[in-house]
């Protein structure tokens, strides 16, 4: 079956208006603080990792009927499922029926500002030096995965400009397919609009998206 992610929209002509949020509106309704805490909880027990629930995220079926924090549950839903973590019947009730099921670590409430403060960085040492530097002409891959990627749909096949070198991090490719971290140099890359839009795009535009070196080859034109 064909990996579809359904959370690549940019490029596409999508119905209605797009209406910006005001700056800091986090939450429309009072359960969305509480789908919020239990994402970071179960982040945190180490039953998955970030670019996993990206996958998980994305491959809903009805992802564009869900709002922001139902595609987070629905998610976690999923994930926990399929780990024994959550079983059909607690999900019909709304709550937990059966003993939990172990896991690596559990985040306590008291060390949740701390830890969420730390972070978790994704810089790794570098495998190799880096194959392209600032100025240098790429070409983005332009074939389908059947996997997460965080090569957006519309950057793909396109002639951009090597903007800054960001160090070698997790490439999340192959952290969501749980096949290891396997850094990969990460590059942010400036494209022209008319490359992304063509003619219709707005004079003077200028999109940058960061890269990995596998999304990457040296433009021949």
């Amino acid at each position: 079956m064909s990996y579809i992610s359904h959370a690549d929209l940019g490029g596409r002509n999508m119905p209605g208006t797009i209406v910006p949020e005001a700056e800091g509106d986090l939450f429309h309704a009072a359960w969305e603080p509480r789908a919020l805490a239990l994402t970071l909880a179960m982040g945190a027990t180490g039953s998955w990792n970030i670019d996993a629930s990206r996958s998980a995220r994305e491959t809903l079926p009805d992802y564009a009927q869900l709002s922001y924090y139902q595609v987070w549950l629905a998610a976690m839903e999923k994930m926990m499922a399929e780990r024994g973590q959550l079983l059909p019947d607690e999900i019909d009730a709304g709550r937990m029926l059966h003993a939990p099921a172990p896991v690596k670590r559990v985040l306590k409430a008291a060390d949740a500002p701390q830890v969420l403060a730390k972070g978790s960085p994704t810089e790794r040492p570098a495998p190799a030096p880096a194959r392209f530097a600032v100025g240098d002409r790429v070409r983005t891959r332009a074939t389908h995965v059947d996997h997460h990627t965080r090569l957006p749909g519309y950057a793909q096949g396109k002639v951009g400009q090597i903007e800054r070198v960001n160090g070698a991090h997790v490439f999340a490719d192959a952290n969501a397919q749980f096949i290891g971290e396997a850094p990969q140099w990460l590059y942010t890359v400036r494209f022209e609009g008319q490359a992304l839009w063509g003619a219709d795009a707005q004079p003077g535009l200028t999109v940058s998206i960061d890269a990995w070196e596998s999304y990457l080859e040296p433009a021949s034109e």
